[in-house]
């Protein structure tokens, strides 16, 4: 038979066959770049909640892409949501298997005793918890309140896993060991540690030192040694917060203080204590402020080897005197008499009583509302004293052609997405006479970096602003964590000229604050569970410090004098 002629035949047999019925025709197989809009499609249906719908797109996402995590795990998250955890966990182990999501696979495995435990399979629920907290999942207390783990919580085996012990049978002595053995598991499950000299026989030896001296120790005392406990893992944001639910942290001097290059300084206050505005701080309780600010540095957290984060955090420390008392530095756990140096010059003492009114002002700024500030006093404040609860805003400064921009939260406004800001910010940039952007730091102590991509993307596009003299960041001892990212990256990408003092932590550091309260004490504490390398792998810096340095002094302030944006406007544009 002829090649043509069994041709002829096969298609013959072929036409017959599906006549008959017995052969089907089969669909087209799809396009590798159909999962494109497949996964879009996926999106929309997850927007709207139709999670069995979004699911069979994630899965067809997979048969065309099962290399991708993130498809797997966005299959896995579908299913649950859908109720259907049997099908689920296969997908969410596959995605951790890969190495999904992007804040890493202990979430996939959490989710899949999420899974278990709804099934009613308590002990691979118990397996699979155990697993993700192994792997470093951040959050107890999300795991200790989680609904889908409820029927889990009665195990004595989870009990132990998320601290859950009742402390209310337990003495003083057992409770604060309990805490403290709360917080080093924290550590040893999920510490993030880069230094060399911080090992696990050395922070172990740290733990045992402190458990044999809790009997000794005031409440006070054993809190301030949890700090310095923190303080030796060298990075700026695993600490003992000051605030929470423990009394130590439930009263504080209703005071605002900075320390410029002249000393400690009033810079907002209570009305019942405005006259104090402006005035220097020498000494608490007859011992020189200097003193008593450098003798916190031992419990505050900062990036190890960072001098000015102690200059950042210690004038929050010293507003608390039951601290200072347990050090030894003031007479009374309730009150401070200040001496302080007047505006005219005058030098008086002033008995302050600590109060609840305001113990946590970390992130009121300029002040908490019922207060006044030193620079409602001034005839024209400067800018970067304005707008300060503003995440972002901008001011067109015509005569110098500048454009400044107060950027003081990685964060969205609270009426416009940081993404829709920046749009903004740029098209102005765009249709009008600007020469210079000024990007004020000063402020900004983080938020979201993933929040950061479009501003960043934006700048380094911009072919107006992003040149050698045209783009200035001003950046100073509170930009931190994300805020600190964001210099970095724009260190790295952009034209960006750094004028100000430097940055309150490293290029590359440990971060993220997932906290844990513990259950005795009601000491809230952070551990860190993220590197940040967001600059070259050997890049060591403390800081990252300024080109021009421009370091605060109270002279300018008292005048409403900014040296840093002066500096600024007074180089040429290029």
């Amino acid at each position: 038979m002829t090649r043509s002629a069994a041709g002829l035949s096969l298609a013959l047999t072929l036409a017959s066959s599906l006549a008959a019925g017995r052969l089907h025709a089969q669909p087209a197989p799809e396009s590798p770049l159909s999962v494109l809009a497949i996964v879009e499609q996926a999106r929309a249906q997850e927007t709207a909640s139709k999670w069995q719908e979004a699911a069979a797109l994630w899965d067809r996402s997979v048969r065309l892409d099962p290399v991708q995590p993130a498809y797997w795990y966005s299959l896995g998250s579908a299913r649950y949501r859908a109720g259907e955890y049997a099908d689920a966990i296969p997908a969410l182990e596959k995605a951790a298997e890969l190495g999904a999501p992007l804040m890493g696979p202990s979430f996939a495995v959490y989710d899949v005793a999420r899974c278990r435990a709804l099934r009613g399979e308590k002990e691979l629920a118990i397996a699979a918890l155990e697993r993700a907290m192994a792997m470093g999942y951040p959050s107890l207390a999300q795991a200790a309140a989680d609904p889908d783990l409820a029927t889990l919580r009665d195990d004595p085996k989870v009990r132990k896993l998320l601290g859950l012990a009742d402390t209310s049978k337990m003495t003083r002595d057992e409770g604060w060991r309990y805490d403290l053995s709360v917080l080093a598991g924290e550590v040893r499950r999920k510490g993030f540690i880069v230094h060399r000299d911080v090992g696990r026989e050395a922070f172990d030896a740290k733990v045992r030192e402190l458990d044999e001296a809790i009997p000794k120790l005031s409440e006070a005392q054993v809190v301030l040694e949890l700090m310095k406990l923190m303080v030796f893992l060298g990075d700026g944001h695993t600490a003992v917060w000051t605030v929470g639910r423990n009394s130590i942290f439930s009263t504080a001097l209703p005071l605002r203080l900075f320390w410029f290059e002249e000393g400690l300084f009033v810079t907002a206050a209570d009305p019942k204590l405005k006259e104090l505005l402006g005035a220097q701080v020498l000494a608490f309780d007859g011992r020189p402020a200097v003193e008593v600010l450098e003798a916190t540095a031992p419990y505050l957290n900062r990036d190890r080897g960072n001098p000015i984060a102690t200059k950042t955090r210690s004038v929050y420390f010293v507003r608390n005197p039951k601290l200072l008392h347990a050090l030894g530095l003031v007479r009374s756990p309730d009150r401070v008499t200040l001496s302080v140096r007047d505006t005219s010059g005058a030098t008086r003492d002033v008995a302050v009583e600590a109060d609840d009114s305001e113990p946590d002002i970390w992130n009121k700024l300029p002040c908490p509302p019922s207060w006044v500030t030193f620079a409602s006093t001034l005839e024209n404040p400067p800018l970067y004293l304005t707008n300060m609860d503003k995440a972002q805003w901008f001011e067109y400064l015509e005569p110098q052609k500048t454009v400044y921009f107060g950027f003081n939260k990685v964060l969205d406004g609270r009426r416009e997405p940081l993404e829709r800001f920046t749009q903004r910010l740029m098209q102005f940039i765009d249709e009008n006479e600007v020469e210079k952007l000024v990007v004020d730091m000063r402020w900004n102590n983080g938020g979201n970096t993933f929040l950061v991509p479009p501003l960043l993307h934006a700048l380094i596009a911009d072919r107006k602003v992003n040149r050698p003299g045209r783009l200035y960041v001003i950046i100073g001892r509170r930009t931190y964590s994300a805020a600190q990212n964001t210099a970095t990256y724009l260190e790295r990408y952009t034209n960006a000229i750094f004028v100000g003092e430097p940055t309150g932590s490293c290029p590359n550091f440990v971060g993220e604050e997932v906290p844990v309260t513990l259950p005795y004490s009601q000491v809230m504490a952070n551990v860190s569970h993220l590197y940040w390398q967001s600059t070259w792998p050997m890049d060591q810096r403390i800081w990252l410090a300024p080109q021009v340095y421009v370091p605060p002094t109270f002279a300018d302030f008292r005048v409403g004098r900014d040296a840093a944006l002066e500096a600024i406007l007074a180089a040429p544009a290029r």
